[in-house]
């Protein structure tokens, strides 16, 4: 069997010695870039490699581009390899922040071709609490060929977003939290406010208490709310530089509303283009 949205703990756990499986550690901070590696140095779960948000699964910032750019994909596609993932590997990704990074390399993966790529669901700290243990151990890869096969239509560009929303195509949703969404709080990028005509579902809204995802039923009828009579097809996701976008992403794919897309550059792409149009407030 394979697992293309989500994957819990104990089934996880089952397969820590099964070859086909390959576990990534994807935790990452943005206040702190070297979080994520201290934390896994220090205890991660079994057989798991790391992966860093900068510098594996984004390119370099530049004037042009937002603060997560898509990284180099042939590139990607070598570190894949090195990482020991081959084409029919089963991957499992998990973060601490409820796959609010992990769905980053989920979504990478799938834009490469792999579709057999699952979010542990709760992440690190619902493992734990299922009492399986964490380890200091280094896994043992074996390196391997991942051969990509490049499906560029899961993302638009900035140019794509804009003329699609002048053509009313799309349906755009914003996974920021409400009050950045409204631009009444900008902690990290230059200019507030939001896409016009996008609207808001803050990623965080995807999981229960306990840092799990809600129930596919809740989900599904929360996105139909949502987003009314365009189809999942029509359906945009952006955040602030195009990670936790991702979650939103995940969720509808877990819902069975497949098809939904991903504006990478997200706000802070969007916002280097002074010409570009910028709303504030509700909508």
């Amino acid at each position: 069997m394979s697992y293309t949205t989500l994957v819990s703990s104990a089934t996880l756990n089952q397969n820590l010695d099964n070859p086909n499986w390959v576990v990534v550690d994807c935790r990452f901070s943005l206040a702190n870039s070297d979080a994520g590696g201290y934390e896994y140095r220090h205890g991660h779960i079994p057989q798991a490699r790391y992966v860093h948000l900068n510098n594996d699964l984004s390119s370099a910032i530049t004037s042009s581009t937002g603060r997560h750019p898509l990284p180099d994909l042939t590139l990607l596609a070598k570190k894949m390899g090195a990482w020991g993932i081959a084409n029919n590997s089963q991957v499992v990704v998990y973060d601490d922040a409820g796959g609010a990074f992990a769905g980053r390399l989920w979504w990478l993966l799938r834009c490469l071709g792999h579709n057999n790529v699952a979010v542990l669901n709760g992440g690190i700290q619902h493992w734990q609490r299922q009492g399986f243990t964490l380890t200091t151990a280094l896994p043992s890869i074996k390196p391997t060929i991942f051969r990509p096969y490049l499906n560029t239509s899961n993302w638009l560009s900035a140019s794509q977003v804009e003329n699609s929303l002048a053509q009313r195509a799309i349906c755009l949703i914003d996974a920021r939290n409400p009050e950045r969404y409204r631009g009444e709080q900008e902690p990290i990028d230059a200019v507030a406010g939001h896409i016009p005509h996008a609207l808001n579902r803050s990623f965080q809204l995807n999981l229960d208490s306990k840092g799990l995802f809600i129930s596919a039923e809740q989900l599904i009828r929360h996105f139909k709310q949502l987003i009314g009579t365009a189809t999942p097809e029509q359906v945009v996701h952006y955040c602030g530089s195009g990670v936790t976008a991702c979650h939103n992403l995940l969720a509808m794919e877990y819902a069975g509303l497949t098809g939904s897309k991903l504006y990478p550059g997200s706000w802070s792409d969007w916002i280097r283009d002074k010409n570009r149009p910028i709303s504030a407030g509700k909508n």
